[in-house]
């Protein structure tokens, strides 16, 4: 905090003592040399108490705030691409994002949002049990964006309403120990997990890990309802709505949970409960890694070097959420599979928002709405730079894709709630 005060004061000095100027990050393919430092730039600018700017759809949905030396090195550390502009240009850049025949916008950037990622606790500790990565805190890390973290007991005890913006971790919320039982059984990492797990639903006074799991959702979607971010990927995107369509109903089998699942639990399923999918199926085969018929990953029919999604074109002015979450220096991103790699159209609820998709599979690769006073947003698939990663394969070095659309995605949905909202026009 000291530092931070510190470049703030200096800050200051300089531009008290200097022309307005401003610093212009582009964002565009061509200029960019690091796009998802750009957005670690950005946030670092925010916690120094400096407005921004994030043009939509200028220069793939630039940045810009006011120039400093000390701005300008960081820049410069980072590796980040940057211009120098005088204030009138800055004021030109404006009124053309401003015409009304352009599909552009300028939104204000404030402050800095507290992020925090819900993972296990042995994870937070820096024990690898669980043998893979995670595509949100590799970014952050990478883009130099600070996070916590929070788990079951943290978020029980109402803590996330300390936080702005919350990333599920790669969980199953279904209390299934994501249906690794067939071929990981009989791992160290699986059984130590399993029995953390237990020990943990027992010590906050639950009889079953899914019914701990279900508690959590819950809270979580309460933290949604009252004005938080929730952002998801590959397993807890659609583990997270089956746990809340079965509400007191044990989908679990024997070998989860010590009892037989209720079979008569998809007629009582309620759909209404969910945040984005209904009337899917639940995938009843214990041994079958699969939870239910929302994920397309087996049944989809696409080559890994056709394997593409593309994001939707939104008005800028009319609808800048999803505008801000599709800023990116492509449309066609290249696809990535997971445990859950893509939702069936045909269980996305109509209210949700795709905002991108494959659509000769018939999917939806990303998607959004509103939910309460927050909103929430999920995204198929494990890690966007590597097509199929599996267990116990090494973290993504992130150093080697600094132009990743893919990972943009990630990061507007990280900047989204440092900006000031407007509602939507009619």
């Amino acid at each position: 905090m000291k530092k931070f005060s510190l470049l703030l004061i200096l800050s200051f000095l300089f531009l008290g003592s200097t022309k307005a100027a401003y610093i212009l990050i582009p964002m565009d393919a061509e200029s960019q040399k690091d796009h998802l430092k750009a957005y670690g730039v950005t946030y670092w600018i925010l916690e120094q108490g400096i407005e921004a700017w994030w043009f939509l759809n200028y220069r793939g949905g630039s940045f810009a705030f006011q120039h400093s030396s000390i701005f300008e090195k960081e820049c410069l550390t980072r590796g980040v691409s940057y211009e120098v502009i005088a204030d009138g240009q800055f004021n030109s850049i404006r009124q053309e994002i401003a015409k009304k025949e352009s599909n552009t916008e300028a939104v204000k950037l404030e402050v800095a949002p507290k992020i925090v990622v819900y993972t296990p606790e042995f994870n937070q500790r820096g024990e690898k049990i669980q043998p893979w990565d995670d595509a949100v805190t590799l970014v952050l890390t990478y883009a130099e964006i600070p996070y916590e973290t929070i788990y079951d007991r943290g978020v029980l005890n109402d803590e996330l309403v300390q936080y702005d913006w919350v990333h599920l971790h790669h969980e199953d919320f279904t209390g299934q120990y994501g249906k690794f039982y067939r071929s990981f059984h009989n791992t160290p990492w699986y059984r130590e997990n399993q029995q953390r797990m237990e020990q943990l639903a027992q010590e906050l006074g639950f009889g079953k890990v899914s019914q701990l799991k279900l508690s959590v959702v819950k809270k979580i979607q309460e933290y949604v309802i009252g004005g938080g971010f929730m952002f998801a990927m590959c397993s807890a995107t659609d583990t997270y709505d089956i746990a809340l369509a079965a509400e007191g109903l044990d989908i679990c089998a024997q070998i989860y949970d010590g009892d037989p699942a209720d079979p008569t639990a998809q007629d009582k399923l309620d759909f209404s409960k969910t945040f984005a999918f209904k009337n899917f199926k639940l995938e009843k085969n214990p041994l079958y890694y699969e939870y239910s018929s929302i994920d397309n990953t087996y049944t989809r029919k696409v080559l890994p070097q056709q394997d593409y999604f593309t994001l939707f074109d939104f008005s800028a002015k009319w609808d800048p959420v999803p505008t801000m979450l599709t800023q990116c220096h492509t449309r066609t991103i290249k696809g990535f599979m997971g445990q859950t790699t893509a939702f069936r159209k045909d269980y996305v609820k109509s209210n949700v928002l795709i905002m991108g998709e494959n659509k000769p599979a018939h999917e939806a690769r990303y998607i959004h709405s509103e939910f309460g006073k927050g909103f929430w947003t999920f995204y198929g698939g494990h890690d966007p730079e590597d097509y199929q990663h599996f267990v116990h394969e090494p973290d993504t070095d992130l150093s080697l894709h600094p132009n990743s659309a893919g990972y943009r995605l990630i990061l507007n949905n990280v900047l989204f709630p440092a900006a000031k909202k407007k509602k939507r026009k009619t």
